[in-house]
């Protein structure tokens, strides 16, 4: 019976309010669907999440933080608070923009909200350095006498929040379906031969492209054994030096001694 139940079980994706995190939960009732808001027990309180994707399958262990558990779908109060809070986000955000004028912060806001019980407001910025925002904490906490959060986010997380288009053409995959970012090195471009061009390897939110990782391990794997362009090696054909390295078919072109260009296969 337990089997059964656990083969019958979805898993939600959902994110904390508009800004918040990702997180994976389990679903209990029926009727759920993407795009659904539900309001969620959270450390503090009750909060609200989106649901993103459903999965239907079983995980063996699930990062549901800082969720404890779904409390309803929201209903038609719900939303209307919701939306409330998004419009008190808006004007909190203008009031802040102009705070940080006042104080010449060089920090950028890039979001804001509320939780659903309005008694915190989270404002989420972008800054090259640590930026001593004591007076203005200070001066929002009289202004909305609630608990303020000044969170500093990364200009890849700033890329996640906005969207946008890649070099690619497509939608940026930090905004469509990477929820969350992995180290990306200059290692990788040159593991998979790509020109060492950052005007190429870089995406909108000016680091290294997220996709240099996806078929790193790939090419990883398929180079062991073969030779580095410029390497001098020897061939059934003579001695020679390596001109080209093709990883994904694991050959290299090879100029021998008199000049003749041939192919060298391996397996």
């Amino acid at each position: 019976m337990t089997d059964n139940l656990r083969i019958m079980e979805k898993i939600a994706q959902v994110r904390l309010r508009d800004f918040g995190p990702y997180s994976l939960i389990r679903i209990d009732r029926e009727g759920i669907s993407v795009g659904d808001f539900l309001i969620v027990e959270v450390e503090r309180g009750l909060d609200y999440v989106q649901v993103t994707s459903i999965l239907n399958k079983s995980l063996p262990s699930l990062d549901s933080k800082p969720i404890k558990k779904i409390i309803r779908k929201a209903n038609n109060e719900d939303l209307k608070i919701i939306k409330e809070n998004q419009q008190k986000s808006k004007e909190a955000r203008t009031i802040c923009e102009e705070k940080i004028k006042t104080y010449k912060l060089k920090m950028k806001l890039v979001g804001t909200e509320f939780s659903y019980d309005a008694s915190k407001v989270i404002f989420y910025f972008t800054a090259q350095g640590r930026v001593d925002f004591r007076n203005l904490l200070k001066e929002l906490a009289k202004i909305f006498k609630v608990r303020i959060e000044l969170r500093q986010i990364g200009v890849r997380d700033e890329a996640k929040l906005f969207g946008g288009i890649g070099p690619c053409g497509r939608v940026l995959c930090c905004g469509g379906f990477l929820k969350e970012f992995k180290a990306v090195s200059i290692k990788m471009a040159k593991e998979q031969g790509l020109p060492l061009n950052p005007s190429k390897l870089s995406g909108i939110c000016g680091r290294l492209m997220c996709c240099l990782s996806y078929e790193y391990e790939t090419y990883k794997r398929l180079s062991r054994g073969l030779p580095r362009e410029g390497e001098k090696m020897h061939t059934e054909q003579g001695k020679g030096r390596v001109i080209s390295v093709n990883i994904l078919r694991r050959s290299v072109s090879v100029e021998l001694e008199d000049k003749r260009i041939i192919e060298v296969c391996y397996d």
